[in-house]
């Protein structure tokens, strides 16, 4: 999602607003930069958006395992399920 221009606030009209920039990200599901000196220093988002971009993250992270596994069998670096539980039972 590209950051539009009417997203972009100093940090201070933030602070003298804070329940309207609130009310705004939750309603439009858009992020907003919040600026220091002009320069960007923080993301702003809403309650929705967090919680999809924490979603998507865990769902990244699974898809990560699940090719760390995959790579794992194809250059033979396995253990056969038998040969497992026999060295845990000797633990």
């Amino acid at each position: 999602m590209a950051i539009q221009i009417q997203d972009i606030h100093p940090l201070t009209e933030f602070q003298r607003n804070a329940k309207a920039h609130l009310m705004r990200v939750n309603k439009t599901g858009r992020p907003e930069v919040l600026t220091v000196n002009g320069k960007p220093e923080a993301v702003l988002l809403g309650k929705r958006s967090y919680e999809k971009l924490m979603a998507a993250m865990e769902e990244l992270e699974t898809l990560k395992s699940i090719r760390h596994g995959l790579s794992d069998m194809d250059a033979g670096r396995t253990v056969a399920a038998a040969d497992a539980h026999q060295t845990l039972r000797s633990l």
